[in-house]
């Protein structure tokens, strides 16, 4: 690997013109995710700092998530990842949009099925009553990074399927018709069926996280919900209080 050229010296802590100068390749596409990044001999080399200056920098990097360390093999540029905060229920289009991305859906299913015990039981239902049933995907900048397969209470939703779900998202719908008072999450991490590893475009070793989330209007169920997300793209969030502004460094350094 040919090590990387510094920056003049000007007023910047030598740590940071490290920091500085591997973002950039990030940003420029010239280190990818899953790249291997300079060593600290390296560093040290090219940019005449002491291994301590440029170990920082690197130790740095992997608290605020832009690097991970793989024991005996270097550092690598991290995979990026996002979380799925437990304690909240966020549009998953403005999720993506307050990223700079674009959202976009795949609809495959809009219909009314009859609803079976378990579909019943998750929305206080009587077996074999009607229910509206989706199955959308969703992407982000045309990658698929959730699949939502979705049950709604028709009583509290009858108009549910009457949407352009390419248009609005059936959380951003069913929040307008039927605010939320109630919520609950429920988490695994899983094998993806074969349907659901094909829509992510998922390796057959490739683990996911399954959501099943339900709300409530007042007394009524509204929905019932699985989401799957790539199991590397993806982990879970939920701090009280103020919590801290990044991840810790013990998570972060062993990603990978």
């Amino acid at each position: 690997m040919t090590g990387p050229k510094p920056k003049p010296a000007g007023d910047a802590p030598h740590y940071l013109r490290i920091k500085e100068k591997i973002m950039g390749l990030i940003a420029e596409g010239k280190l990818k995710p899953g790249d291997r990044v300079f060593s600290e001999s390296e560093l040290v080399s090219s940019f005449g700092v002491s291994r301590m200056t440029a170990n920082r920098a690197l130790r740095e990097l992997m608290f605020e998530g832009v690097l991970t360390r793989s024991a005996g093999l270097g550092t690598f540029v991290s995979s990026q990842r996002h979380d799925i905060d437990l304690l909240q229920i966020k549009n998953i289009a403005e999720e993506i949009s307050s990223r700079g991305h674009r959202h976009t859906a795949k609809v495959l299913i809009a219909d009314r099925i009859k609803a079976d015990a378990s579909v019943a039981q998750s929305l206080d239902l009587e077996p074999g009553i009607e229910v509206m049933h989706t199955l959308i995907v969703h992407l982000e900048d045309n990658q698929p990074i959730q699949v939502e397969e979705r049950y709604v209470n028709p009583v509290v939703a009858p108009d549910y399927l009457t949407n352009d779900f390419n248009e609005i998202t059936p959380n951003e719908y069913l929040t307008r018709v039927a605010p939320i008072t109630e919520f609950e999450h429920f988490v695994e991490a899983m094998k993806p069926d074969a349907m659901v590893r094909k829509l992510l475009g998922m390796k057959p070793d490739q683990p996911c996280l399954r959501v099943f989330r339900r709300t409530w209007s007042g007394d009524a169920v509204v929905t019932c919900a699985l989401l799957s997300y790539p199991g590397d793209k993806y982990r879970l969030e939920a701090r009280s209080g103020k919590g801290r502004a990044k991840p810790l460094a013990l998570l972060e350094g062993r990603q990978g």
